[in-house]
């Protein structure tokens, strides 16, 4: 039995990182594949490349349960779903299905310190989302648009993945987040269990003994020696906010952002 662990935004490292486990998973013709999600979700690109790897591991026969932690939203629903079974705990915050796209208008704080932008651009369009201007009607429609066609992706493959109809799956993924307890009833996730039920479930899917079977954990993160000083998790968690609300902004975001 192998596991993987989807912990944080799934972006760039994260994804490089599960689809090498995966490659590993599939080389060694694993009967079975334990998938750990703890995340908010993360890029659009990003998430459908992990989506489509768990679903043609799955195609060479190895059983996926997919065990949601903390919290599974947004993309890491995206990623649950390529699974055939999901496992929640009771008060694992999921859901937030739909797509979310924010740019910085700081047009007032420019012209208050005396800086203003120089733009030749090929297009109408080739600026959309620029800093120091608002949105004009026109380039709000053409990303509405996108963000639409995203949206429509999102609700396809979780319709697909959980069996339902995709008016059913409209009907709730309008951004909503839920307890694990409450995505049981909704059809999102099969059952309610920690971990280890997710373990024992997966290993008589597989034809596994489920007392004596232990999983092995492919693709782990690289360990750093910063981790061990006092204070560096919560400075880290501040600098990959900031990080991401820069290098994310004015990309369509599978990701649950309170």
């Amino acid at each position: 039995m192998a596991r993987i662990a989807i912990e944080g935004p799934i972006a760039g490292a994260t994804r490089e990182r599960v689809l090498k486990a995966l490659r590993q998973i599939e080389e060694r013709e694993c009967p079975a594949l334990l998938l750990r999600i703890d995340s908010p979700g993360g890029t659009v690109g990003d998430s459908q490349e992990i989506h489509g790897a768990l679903l043609r591991l799955r195609q060479k026969g190895c059983r996926v349960v997919a065990s949601f932690g903390n919290i599974s939203a947004s993309g890491g629903v995206y990623l649950g779903v390529a699974a055939e079974t999901i496992v929640a705990n009771p008060g694992t915050i999921t859901g937030s299905i739909g797509v979310i796209l924010r740019g910085n208008n700081l047009s007032e704080l420019l012209k208050r310190i005396g800086i203003s932008f120089e733009t030749v651009k090929s297009g109408l369009y080739k600026d959309i989302l620029s800093p120091d201007r608002a949105l004009t009607d026109d380039e709000r429609q053409l990303l509405q648009a996108l963000i639409d066609s995203s949206y429509g992706q999102f609700v396809a493959a979780v319709a697909t993945g959980r069996g339902l109809s995709e008016d059913v799956v409209r009907g709730f993924a309008d951004g909503r987040v839920f307890s694990g307890a409450q995505a049981k009833e909704l059809g999102l996730v099969d059952e309610l269990g920690d971990e280890e039920d997710a373990r024992r479930l997966l290993a008589r899917l597989a034809g596994l003994d489920e007392d004596k079977t232990r999983p092995t954990t492919f693709g782990k993160p690289p360990k750093r020696l910063t981790a061990l000083i006092p204070g560096q998790n919560m400075l880290g968690q501040l600098h990959q906010g900031l990080s991401l609300e820069l290098a994310w902004c004015g990309l369509p975001l599978w990701l649950w952002r309170p």
